[in-house]
């Protein structure tokens, strides 16, 4: 037993390959049912500012894991700065303990910092890692991923650059612009709801956003732009091995 959390694939495709058995936790969260009995459970995630996505936190908080092994996995683009780490520190808060912790990486989908013509045609040796990890989890190894002090100081750098910009920053980095054809794709990718269509025209609620990407990498007309300059505004992603309809079917909330 898997749950994922996804914007553009790479995390559901992870858990695909680790397990039969896959829950969205974009679904799962809401459920009033939060006890899950396994042999083996696990998370994949991404990571946003080298942390888990506050959606996971919450879930992770809430659920009630009956298993002899839990496990996490991270998805990350190039640095992690010391993400097992932190959600180690994490779940401890909630009373939760991971026997395994592991990262990998994988395609980065932040557009102000990736071109990702240039993210795809870098070769990560995604399947080998993950690989690696299956046999891992199989052997129920126990262990954290190893964190440097150079991964803890690339975080801190982060949160000090964080620290002084305005606190609402990155609430309204998107702009929706009259392609728009009203076809509620980035409402239906959205794990957090924050999309409507009203007259024809998709509008956004932005103050749920957890910039996972979704809407923005997802739309077919490229009519959401963000409000900040993109490495290359004409490049969008979805992991090659998984459909448009398992991300809508993974997120949807209407």
């Amino acid at each position: 037993m898997i749950f994922f959390f996804t914007a553009t694939g790479n995390s559901l495709y992870t858990a695909k390959q680790l397990d039969d058995e896959y829950f969205s936790i974009a679904q799962e969260i809401h459920k009033t049912n939060n006890k899950y009995t396994a042999d083996k459970i696990g998370i994949v995630c991404p990571i946003f500012g080298h942390e888990m996505p506050q959606p996971v936190k919450d879930f992770i908080k809430n659920a009630r894991f009956d298993t002899d092994y839990l496990y996490l996995i991270l998805t990350y683009g190039k640095r992690h700065g010391g993400a097992a780490e932190l959600a180690d520190i994490e779940a401890k808060k909630y009373g939760k303990t991971f026997d395994y912790i592991n990262v990998i990486e994988m395609v980065d989908n932040f557009l102000p910092a990736f071109d990702m013509n240039e993210e795809t045609a870098l070769d990560k040796k995604v399947d080998e890692h993950i690989s690696k990890i299956k046999t891992d989890i199989s052997q129920k190894k126990k262990m954290i991923s190893e964190v440097t002090q150079a991964d803890r100081d690339i975080h801190q750098m982060y949160l000090d650059r964080m620290a002084a910009m305005p606190p609402d920053a990155f609430k309204k980095i998107y702009r929706v612009t009259d392609d728009c054809i009203g076809c509620s794709i980035c409402n239906k990718v959205c794990p957090m709801n924050c999309f409507e269509i009203k007259n024809q025209r998709a509008e956004q609620n932005s103050q749920n956003c957890v910039m996972c990407m979704a809407c923005i990498h997802a739309c077919p007309k490229k009519a959401i732009q963000m409000n900040m300059p993109e490495k290359n505004p004409d490049a969008r992603y979805r992991n090659e091995n998984i459909g448009i309809m398992e991300i809508i079917n993974a997120n949807c909330q209407i």
